[in-house]
């Protein structure tokens, strides 16, 4: 009987070790199929608003110099490239005509002058006066538009930068030159509505031009247009650079750098943002050292600063994410946190 008890006695105890060892080993297998992730702690902190656009450079003023009535070339005294000032004489043309108008003009003047006279010792008529004014003025007016149309000059400083015809054509629909004001010269961005209380006529702009890779130019904003694009939901703003040296050219590729100020907002490492395949959307991975479990946010980002992502919403100041590990993740899961990153780096972009 003895012997029985002590067989049964046995027989329990190897079968309770039996079934504590299963239950470690299975514990230790749960514990090792948790997903290990590195996570690290996020602080809201001061960022530059930065707005990039591009844009093409362009003249500040463009002119056509043409002619109101079809004419023959006489002379071009400019070429392209020819720098030429304001009002200086650039075209000349047939003035044949301009002699027969002249002798007509004067002597509607005398006809004129002398129906004044006549009406004054009361031997002529006011209607002959006025009918005699009417066609003095069309006539001086019809003189001054033929000398204007006969010696052309500029408008504006600048250069030429197109020539259509040669002395001894007759204009057509073409103009005969074009002028450019190249100082300054100015490029036409397009800013999102909701920065149109941060741009102001006067404020500076960073430029940077791809043909001058190594230098930065100065801008200015000279001229914002008070109307928003419903369409694309901005506004434009024309910005003006000096150009006092040349170099910059209309036509040449341009990026404008403007400085809105700073926000206080989350920056999180670029490793901790998710890209949803196929949506577009990006979601964060957010720990909670409670229940040792990770939540997936939508994110809305901001600027990328370097290696990291302005955060405008999903994520709250002090919370941790992961920054590692996401690929076996989904919201709710159970973590193994294998590693907690230093955050200074963060805070103190």
């Amino acid at each position: 009987m003895n012997r029985h008890i002590a067989i049964l006695a046995l027989t329990l105890a190897l079968t309770a070790c039996s079934k504590s060892g299963s239950e470690n080993s299975q514990a230790n297998e749960t514990a090792e199929e948790l997903p290990k992730v590195e996570i690290q702690q996020v602080f809201t902190t001061d960022v530059n608003q930065i707005g990039e656009y591009t844009a093409t450079v362009e003249a500040f003023k463009t002119n056509n110099i043409s002619t109101s009535t079809p004419n023959r070339i006489k002379n071009i005294l400019v070429d392209v490239g020819s720098r030429v000032a304001k009002g200086q004489k650039v075209v000349i043309l047939d003035d044949v005509n301009i002699e027969q108008l002249r002798v007509r003009l004067a002597n509607t003047e005398r006809e004129y002058n002398r129906a004044v006279k006549l009406l004054e010792i009361g031997a002529g008529t006011q209607q002959s006066v006025d009918q005699l004014k009417t066609e003095l003025d069309a006539s001086r007016r019809q003189y001054t538009n033929m000398v204007e149309n006969t010696v052309l000059v500029s408008p504006i400083s600048g250069v030429v930068t197109a020539r259509n015809y040669d002395p001894g054509d007759m204009t057509g629909t073409q103009p005969i030159l074009t002028i450019e004001q190249v100082q300054p010269v100015k490029i036409i961005i397009n800013v999102s509505e909701t920065d149109y209380t941060k741009v102001h006529k006067g404020m500076g702009v960073d430029i940077a031009l791809d043909v001058y890779p190594d230098e930065k130019f100065k801008g200015t904003v000279y001229l914002i247009h008070p109307t928003v694009d419903a369409s694309t939901r901005t506004f434009t703003v024309e910005i003006t650079i000096d150009n006092a040296a040349d170099k910059v050219l209309p036509g040449m590729f341009a990026r404008a750098t403007l400085n809105f100020g700073t926000a206080n907002n989350i920056v999180v490492p670029d490793r901790a943002v998710v890209k949803q395949t196929g949506s577009g959307n990006k979601y964060i991975y957010v720990y909670n050292p409670g229940t040792q479990t990770v939540s997936f946010n939508q994110v809305q980002l901001g600027q990328r600063i370097d290696n990291t992502y302005e955060v405008l919403s999903g994520v709250k100041d002090g919370e941790m994410v992961v920054i590692s590990g996401q690929t076996r993740l989904s919201s709710g899961a159970k973590v193994d946190v294998v590693n907690r990153a230093a955050t200074d780096s963060i805070a103190n972009k």
